[in-house]
């Protein structure tokens, strides 16, 4: 329970584990429907308020936000804030991506910048909350700690999100059953969506294939035209099963009998319904839409897409509907809306049990994995060669610019032809020398490079800021550990042809070294060991031999702060995806993943990780 004014703000799990705010203005239409209560229905169209966000609807029930052309699930929460913080008054803080649009910062992120700004700090530094970042008000930039890039970011203000005072239920709380006899009825939407659901949802509690009952219409509106709906199945028709999959033969809907729902339907007709009469043991009738057979509610699917294009809201297309496979999440997604508006419980997918793990495997099934060696290894720490200055590692891969051309040092913004515009530590070059790196080709001063440098591992490597070009050998942070890994006799999902690598990940907690966030400080472990798998294929086998390297050089893992749980000095992932749902895929973290092996690959390549890297490691 609630006991105070605050600020709520509705937010959604992305697939890297981090709460995204909707905007104010969804915020505050989710927030409409959950104070309605059960009068409302138990799903959210965001549709409805953004344009953008039509194929998505929330699920109050299960706090999903379900995506109806993909089928895709992700976790919603109801957040509260201080009034006094960003939200509160509408201020929204947003940074500049690869394509010029601009991206708002996570909603605590967006908090800390503006407490900075208000305290008129000149900037803020990002990294207590776990972010490499600092934010320069007097530019309006973001710098990445490691490499110095910069980006620009902006303060805008939005609406205020919406304010909650004194005690009210959490969101998880939300009513499912119906509210109390005197509630007064909404007044009824005039929208064509909400017109369509509204006639079916009358319909069915009338069990009635002829016109509806006289509906209650708004004054100066004219009443609303007939809608017939498709005749109920015979005794062969079969109900929703337990996924939301109607079983039964498919039969093609006559496209003129579309065409009359369609167009019956006049656009700005608002339609009434009557309260569904109890049945003998007292409870209202709850079957009639189930009854519907799968081409009765295709009709009704379609007719609904026909009329939102008419009335230009964009719709998702709805696809093979006249094939014998289960009805498609886009389907069972519409299907949703209209048994929720007609005062039935929405279950809006149901997905498989979460399986993390394999069935048992006994220690003679467990084999060493062909080609690779050994089945575990311990972390190895490298560190930069004794008596090398960072001058001197900087030396081997730049060549000196004599004649500088008239353009910026992208690291301090100044031009090139300008002395180095860098403010901290000093280091022993001149600030008006400008070097060349070998192999992209991009010039810089190189005071800014060896601050840049200092800023950094120093582990003897460097990465161009511009285009990531990585000289020398990266490495990273990772704590002590073990990597055991090894071949299980069961096969992916998506892979039926071959057996599964399984990668087991221990870490124990202990305390930061120097080249940590907080050296000196404990840090903690959370769940491990972790287990992770990758088919036993040949792209398989590859990916773990560039893993081993990765491990090797202490890039999988790092300290820092929890996207999920908020925990700092922890240890997280380190910018390298892994599998580790071993049959099911709720989380995007599972399978069958048909890009997944690709994309790690790009993911080890762009931490300098390649099939030159396993050479270099013999070596």
């Amino acid at each position: 329970m609630l006991l105070a004014s605050a600020v709520v703000v509705w937010e959604w799990l992305n697939e890297h584990g981090r709460w995204r705010p909707y905007s104010p203005a969804v915020s505050h239409h989710i927030e409409a429907v959950v104070r309605a209560g059960p009068r409302a229905g138990g799903s959210v169209v965001l549709g409805q308020v953004d344009s953008r966000l039509a194929p998505y609807i929330i699920d109050l029930q299960s706090m999903n936000q379900f995506r109806q052309d993909t089928g895709t699930l992700r976790p919603v929460r109801r957040n509260y804030y201080d009034p006094s913080s960003a939200p509160g008054k509408g201020v929204v803080w947003e940074w500049e991506n690869d394509s010029g649009s601009w991206t708002p910062y996570d909603m605590e992120v967006g908090i800390t910048i503006q407490h900075a700004y208000e305290k008129q700090h000149p900037w803020i530094d990002l990294t207590s909350i776990g972010f490499s970042y600092v934010i320069d008000f007097n530019t309006m930039g973001q710098i990445n700690r490691q490499t110095q890039r910069q980006r620009r970011v902006r303060r805008r203000l939005d609406l205020i999100y919406p304010m909650v005072t004194g005690t009210l239920p959490k969101a998880q709380s939300w009513p499912v059953s119906p509210g109390p006899a005197t509630s007064p009825p909404m007044s009824p939407c005039s929208c064509p969506q909400c017109v369509l659901v509204m006639s079916v949802k009358a319909a069915v509690v009338n069990g009635s294939t002829g016109p509806l009952q006289p509906p209650v219409t708004r004054k100066n509106l004219p009443p609303p035209g007939v809608v017939k709906l498709p005749p109920p199945p015979g005794s062969g028709a079969k109900p929703l099963d337990s996924t939301g999959t109607i079983r039964g033969p498919v039969k093609t809907a006559p496209s003129q009998m579309i065409r009359r729902q369609a167009s019956s339907m006049p656009t700005g007709t608002t339609v009434g319904s009557p309260a569904s009469p109890p049945g003998p043991n007292g409870k209202t009738g709850r079957v009639a839409l189930a009854t519907l057979n799968r081409s009765n509610l295709q009709r009704l699917a379609i007719a609904q897409s026909r009329v939102l294009i008419a009335s230009g809201v964009p719709t998702v297309p709805v696809k093979n509907l006249n094939g014998s496979s289960p009805v498609n999440p886009a389907l069972a997604g519409i299907t949703g809306i209209l048994m929720s508006a007609a005062g039935l419980p929405v279950c809006l997918t149901r997905p498989p049990k979460l399986v993390l793990h394999p069935p048992p495997v006994s220690k003679s099934e467990i084999k060493s994995i062909p080609g690779v060696s050994n089945t575990s290894r311990k972390t190895t720490k490298k560190q930069a060669k004794k008596g090398k200055t960072p001058e001197e590692v900087l030396k081997k891969y730049l060549q000196k610019v004599r004649h500088p051309p008239d353009e910026d040092c992208t690291i301090c913004m100044e031009r090139l032809t300008a002395p180095s515009g860098y403010k901290g530590p000093q280091p022993t070059v001149k600030p008006d020398l400008v070097g060349k790196l070998s192999k992209c080709g991009h010039i810089y001063h190189i005071y800014c490079l060896v601050a840049m440098y200092n800023n950094g591992n120093k582990d003897g490597s460097l990465q161009c800021p511009t285009c990531k070009t990585i000289y020398g050998v990266k490495t990273g942070t990772q704590p002590p550990g073990k990597m055991e890994y090894h071949l299980i006799p069961h096969s992916l999902p998506g892979h039926p042809d071959c057996k599964t690598i399984r990668i087991i990940y221990s870490i124990p907690p202990g305390i930061q070294g120097p080249e940590h966030p907080n050296p000196g400080k404990s840090f903690s472990a959370r769940g491990f060991p972790r287990h992770c798998y990758l088919p036993d294929s040949e792209k398989g086998r590859k990916v773990l031999k560039l893993l081993l390297v990765a491990w090797d050089r202490r890039l999988i893992f790092a300290i820092g702060t929890s996207s999920t749980t908020g925990e700092s000095d922890t240890v997280i992932w380190n910018e390298v995806h892994h599998k580790t749902e071993f049959g099911s895929n709720l989380t995007g973290h599972g399978y069958p993943d048909a890009n997944y092996l690709d994309n790690v690959l790009a993911e080890l390549a762009a931490q300098g990780i390649s099939e030159d890297s396993t050479a270099q490691e013999k070596d």
